[in-house]
């Protein structure tokens, strides 16, 4: 199963469910998409819970009571993966959404990785 895929739909399911927050299988790409998305603005920072069974705890952020995401796109998968140059890297939605790339200083926004001149592969759209 694809991890990250796993991770955007449970981050929809429980937004659209008004939870406060989700949890999350623990791994080190978990915890970097957390951070992506709490810098982008769409959750809060993930915490690391547990000792033998590790979860990732993500505060979900609403606005006058609305999710503040709206949906999720998965660009890159494991039948096929999307890679791009920095200059490849387009606004979503008209600039309300954000692109997440996994690139080789990390997981970052579309728009950091624009300013560090890097590419890499793009993981998701979320707006």
């Amino acid at each position: 199963m694809d991890y990250i895929s796993d991770i955007l739909i449970r981050i929809k399911n429980a937004n659209q469910a008004h939870k406060p927050l989700v949890a999350l299988p623990y791994s080190d790409l978990g915890v970097a998409i957390g951070e992506a998305l709490a810098k982008a603005g769409y959750t809060g920072a993930p915490e690391k819970k547990g000792k033998r069974q590790k979860l990732i705890e993500l505060p979900l952020v609403y606005e006058n009571g609305e999710p503040k995401i709206r949906g999720v796109k998965r660009l890159s998968k494991q039948s096929k993966r999307v890679y791009t140059g920095a200059s490849g890297l387009r606004p979503v939605r008209n600039g309300f959404g954000k692109i997440i790339v996994s690139t080789s200083k990390g997981v970052m926004s579309g728009e950091d990785a624009k300013k560090e001149q890097i590419g890499g592969e793009v993981l998701f759209e979320i707006w």
